[in-house]
Order: C-alpha cells, then structure tokens, then sequence
C-alpha cells in the first residue's frame, strides 16, 4: 500500500458535508459461491482526512497497490470524509437511509434521481440510498450507480447495493419494495400470489431484524395490498400502521379523469379516495371528491359516466397505456411512489386528504379487519397518517366497497401460508389483476 502525505492547511473551508451524511461507499463481497453482498464494507483506498486544527499532524492519503485486485465501488462513493464534530455543519438535515428492491428496474430508473436530486425529502435532506437487486440484474445495478455517480447529486451521501436484504435494509428508515415477478403466460392469479408473496415474507423478516424500528414501508410489487400485509404479517416487531401499498397511481389517475370531465387543471380536484384492492375491483370514489371545493355530482351531473365510465376507466388505465405504448406506465409509478411519500412528510392540506393502502385495524369505516385496504387518509408530515373521519357513503360506494373487501379477504385465504395464519387455501371469486401485472 502507497502512502503519500500531504500537509494540513492552517484552515479549512467551510463545509456543507456532515461525516455521518458524506460517506459513499459501495462494495461487492464476493466470498460466498451464491455471491451474497457484503456492501458497506469499508475499502482501503482514498481515506481523506480534514481538520480546522492548524497544527493537526500531516494527513496520511492512503492509495491502493496497483497490483491489488480492484474494489467494486465507483469513484466518489468509494470515499470517507472526517470533520470533527464540532465543525459539522447545521445547514442540512441528519442523513436518513431509503432502501429501495427492484432497483435495477424502470420504475426504479425513473425513481431513483429523484430520491437523489432532492426533489422528495428536500432540498437540505442528505440520502443513502440502498439498492436491492438479484443476482441476475446485479450487473446492472452497478450500471445504476454508475449513473448516480455521474449525475454528481450534492445531496447523495452513500450508495449501497446488493442481494441480500439483511445487508442491504441494514437501519433503513424508509423501505421502497418495487421488486416483484412479474405474472408469466398461463400463470394463475394464485400462482403469482405465492411466488411474490415468498419474496415479500422474507423481505419483511429482514425488516424486522435489520431495518429502523419507525422504518416507513410503501409496497410496489404486486399484488401490492396482499404482499403488504405479508411483508408486516413477517415484520411483528414493526408498527403494522407503517405499512402502506401504493395506490396513489390510482388516484392521480382518478383526478385526471375528473379534471378532464370538467375541464379544469387536476389541481382543482381534491378529496379523491381510491378505496380497496389495486386490482379491476378497486373504487374510485367520485361521491366524497371535489372540484374547486365543490362535490363532484353537483359540477359533473352526468352520473352515468361517473358510475361507469369513470370508474372503468380508472381501473383499466394501465392496460389501455400497455396497448398503445407496448411496456407498463414506470414513469408515472415512479412519480405516484413520490406523491406517496411526500404525503406522509408533508402536511395535509387543510380539508384534504390522500390515498394509501394501509392496515384496516382501528378503521372508522366498517371496514373488515386484518387486511391491507386502501382508504382515506391525512399525515402531519411526521411520516405517520390518520383515518379520515367525515366521510359520505351512500349505496352504490358501499356495495362496490364489499366487493374490493371480499376480494382481499380470499387473497388472505390463499396466503395463510405466508402470514402465520394456517394452510393456504385460494377460492379467488374471478381474475381481477389489472393488465399491467400480466
């Protein structure tokens, strides 16, 4: 190993970069024949030293031997800088760590920059990103970070990324599960839940040992409601309250179509609630939502369409956007997995609430218990969220509803298994998995 010292300057400049936020850091352990992770690994090279003492001894810059057999990290995240803690910065906020499966995907390829650029925390929010893969696509994995690594993001602090959960969710505080098969032809909805429902059984048992207590969890893999409450039914040492499966696409897709009914700009349409599974059964609800603060029945009166054209169409828009473009909306996902987080570190807008699928214990609405059901809900931008409690029902919302709670109560049926619930049994009533998860 080379050393080359460098003498200290009499000052060093004011810096933004707390150590605990600027370490990046990003290895590939290969010790294992399955070729398991191990990232977070400190390497040897590159360690820089600054000190505001003017008389600190010279700083050693340690280099690696060329002959050495190279690390698999990629430039700036190979690096540790140290300031003394007196001399961190108070300008940016304590570093908070997102796990992220699937990384490797388009969703993810569109999510990723960003978590990075500070578009969802903030712009004074450094990020360690942990990226989740699978032997298969780890190649492009650290292509992704090369990616990140050339877009040069201030606010990204380290990188990680692996195979294994129990190193990659290692204190995450937030959990981003965008991995999932995807359903092959001839594959029975059943199937599908219990190959996927395997991978989110053991993703939630490393949550539970591995990740932040408070750790806040958005399910993306489908069938998202039933492999959420796989994932918290695995994760008993972590609030249950803090699983949520995504269904503000659905939503954002529910405003669209009411704010071209009515021809306004979306942000005139507010109260939306997306009630149920994400899947053909699921509910937009027209009844409580508003445009321009005024019910949505009183400005569209056609409540034919509202009934079924609205509705059908809200539960088959990604099959319609397959058929034109040929590939699934990843774009648009990516943009409802950051409404989604950004709802819960934001505070609601008075009046106002937002979609989530999130655990129905304790729910105000009737709604079964022990299922992931998605339903109203308002944050005050702690990252928690409450039900909303002045909600209008009326008979059409409520026999739609028992059908979308019905169905994931067979879901749970067919999952058992994987909960710690009993023997699985499936008597799924029809196939309802929206096109987009064929």
């Amino acid at each position: 190993m080379a050393v080359a010292e460098l003498t200290a300057p009499s000052i060093c400049p004011k810096s933004n970069l707390r150590s605990s936020q600027l370490s990046y850091l990003s290895a590939r352990f290969n010790s294992r024949r399955h070729q398991s992770f191990h990232l977070l690994r400190r390497v040897r090279s590159a360690r820089i030293s600054c000190s505001v003492n003017s008389q600190s001894p010279p700083v050693a810059v340690k280099t690696q031997d060329p002959k050495s057999k190279s690390s698999d990290c990629y430039g700036v995240f190979c690096l540790t800088y140290d300031l003394k803690a007196e001399d961190e910065t108070k300008s940016w906020k304590k570093l908070i760590n997102i796990a992220v499966s699937g990384a490797a995907g388009m969703i993810s390829n569109h999510l990723l920059f960003k978590l990075a650029s500070g578009q969802v925390f903030g712009p004074d929010q450094p990020i360690a990103l942990k990226l989740l893969g699978s032997e298969k696509s780890f190649q492009a994995l650290e292509g992704v970070a090369m990616e990140l690594e050339d877009s040069l993001f201030p606010l990204l602090r380290e990188v990680k990324i692996g195979i294994d959960p129990y190193e990659v969710f290692q204190d995450a505080e937030w959990a981003l599960l965008i991995g999932a098969k995807p359903r092959g032809p001839g594959m029975e909805r059943a199937d599908l839940l219990d190959i996927n429902g395997q991978i989110f059984a053991e993703q939630g048992k490393a949550l539970n040992e591995v990740a932040s207590r408070n750790v806040k969890v958005i399910v993306v893999g489908n069938p998202c409601n039933t492999n959420a409450l796989i994932c918290l039914k695995n994760a008993p040492n972590i609030p249950a309250k803090n699983f949520h499966a995504l269904t503000r696409l659905d939503e954002n897709r529910a405003k669209c179509q009411l704010a071209l009914k009515a021809g306004v700009f979306y942000d005139k349409v507010s109260n939306v609630t997306i009630w149920g599974n994400h899947s053909t059964t699921q509910v937009p609800d027209f009844l409580n939502a508003r445009i321009n603060g005024v019910p949505v029945k009183q400005v569209i009166t056609d409540h034919k369409w509202l009934e079924e054209e609205f509705t059908e169409k809200v539960q088959k828009r990604g099959g319609a956007l397959i058929q034109k473009w040929g590939r699934s909306s990843a774009a648009s996902t990516a943009v409802s997995i950051v409404d989604a987080i950004k709802s819960l570190v934001t505070p609601t807008p008075e009046g106002d609430w937002f979609s989530s699928g999130v655990y129905t214990n304790g729910n105000p609405y009737g709604i079964v218990e022990g299922i992931v059901f998605s339903m109203p809900c308002r944050s005050k931008g702690d990252g928690d969220y409450e039900f909303v409690k002045d909600v209008t029902f009326d008979n059409y919302l409520l026999k739609k509803i028992t059908k979308t709670e019905a169905e994931l109560l067979a879901e749970k049926r067919c999952v058992a298994h994987l909960t710690g619930e009993g023997i699985g049994f499936c008597d799924l009533p029809e196939d309802t998995m929206l096109p987009g998860e064929m």
